[in-house]
């Protein structure tokens, strides 16, 4: 009866919570290019002044500005890297004006200083008293003051130019600006001669690192170049994934109905199995937040495929055992055990085949290697382990003691 019960529990359990969490999972993977829409453009960076270089540090942070661009301009969970010593390669999904974005991603990054001499309201910082060229090449720097307080310190190229700024400015604020947005506004205290001035504010270390590259970004803009563009309407980025999810049902309830009428009880609990290793997947990907692309989902099918493989070969066994003349028990046993090792040498050979494709692959092929070892562990814990949990359940509770529960006909049993 114990048994029974803790069965029981585990199935209720478990299909209960699969049935509440799966909506909104299932809302929350984020699809990719391919399923989504949208497009991905290969930049080559170059310096906008004869003589300087491209730094990974500038690199970095051109790319941090493509990613703040991408996000003011409300697109979804834009995606960018860089790649070798001179390519960023961006990709946005989910977009309706490309034009407008692509343009706006191309713009160098348009630092400025202003005052609110002249304008209408004294909040409006209408005129560019300073640019982001004045400012020293990776002249911003993050420190402590007195207070223990991270401030930004920042130095001038022309300190005459930038001593008759302050002066004038003397008690009033001066806004720096990121293209049209406000960074900050520090009040100028004094006339600074020598070339260097300090951001102070209520700011944490995280956001004084963010202002200090934007504003080394402003002194080093670098110029973008596309090499490769690919684009992806949204149309049929939801072609691509209303036929996707259309065909995994009709294979996924071509699967269930074999293997239940194949394996008759242990088919069920097989397909339970496989219901489980999807819905840990999918959490999987949520709680990773992995991209799911077309490539995912032919890693994802495989995968399946191999669960199925793998409940196949057990239930295969202990039919096979049962043909011998053991015990339901003992086929039970015995055909868990022998078909433990076959499924693991399959499986491992797969992860190292993977995992070479991870290490030296890119973009989609790393992350069809990615989900496919996801897969394969998921595999291993449900497929193996917690199907051969419930069937040793409902065998040592007397509830499969037949060996035509297992599919296995009287007349195949062979004497031992």
């Amino acid at each position: 009866m114990k048994r029974i019960i803790t069965f029981i529990v585990t199935i209720l359990v478990l299909s209960g919570v699969m049935a509440v969490s799966s909506p909104g999972l299932l809302d929350k993977v984020r699809l990719g290019l391919d399923l989504k829409g949208g497009f991905e453009i290969l930049y080559e960076a170059q310096p906008i002044e004869a003589g300087q270089k491209v730094t990974t540090e500038s690199l970095n942070q051109t790319a941090k500005s493509l990613e703040k661009r991408a996000n003011v301009l409300g697109t979804s969970e834009p995606e960018v890297t860089t790649e070798g010593a001179n390519r960023i390669r961006l990709k946005i999904a989910g977009v309706t004006d490309e034009a407008e974005v692509r343009k706006k991603m191309k713009e160098p990054a348009n630092l400025t200083f202003r005052s609110a001499n002249g304008c209408k309201d004294a909040t409006d910082f209408c005129k560019i008293e300073l640019l982001g060229s004045d400012f020293k090449e990776n002249g911003a720097e993050v420190r402590y003051n007195t207070l223990n307080q991270p401030e930004i310190s920042i130095t001038v190229k022309d300190k005459a130019k930038f001593a008759e700024v302050t002066k004038r400015l003397i008690g009033k604020e001066l806004g720096i600006y990121l293209d049209e947005t406000q960074l900050s506004a520090p009040v100028v205290n004094s006339e600074l001669t020598d070339g260097n001035a300090s951001i102070t504010g209520n700011y944490t270390m995280e956001e004084a690192n963010t202002i200090r590259d934007t504003i080394n970004l402003g002194a080093l803009p670098l110029k973008l170049t596309e090499k490769y563009s690919q684009s992806v309407g949204a149309t049929l980025g939801k072609q691509s994934l209303d036929k996707t999810i259309q065909a995994g049902l009709i294979a996924s309830a071509f699967i269930l109905i074999f293997m239940i009428g194949m394996y008759r009880l242990p088919g069920i609990l097989a397909s339970f199995a496989l219901i489980l290793h999807t819905w840990l997947l999918i959490l999987v990907f949520v709680a990773a937040d992995f991209t799911l692309t077309l490539p995912g989902i032919a890693a994802f099918i495989l995968g399946i495929g191999m669960a199925v493989d793998a409940n196949i070969i057990t239930n295969e066994r202990i039919r096979e055992e049962m043909r011998n003349g053991r015990s339901v028990m003992s086929a039970v046993k015995l055909g868990n055990k022998s078909s433990f090792r076959t499924i693991l040498d399959s499986n491992i050979t797969t992860i190292i085949v993977a995992g070479v494709m991870f290490a030296y692959g890119t973009g989609a092929v790393k992350g069809f290697a990615l989900v496919l070892i996801v897969e394969i562990v998921l595999s291993i814990a449900t497929n193996v382990y917690f199907s051969h949990f419930l069937l040793t359940l409902l065998v040592k509770a007397g509830l499969l003691k037949k060996p035509k529960q297992f599919g296995v006909k009287e007349s195949e049993i062979r004497a031992l």
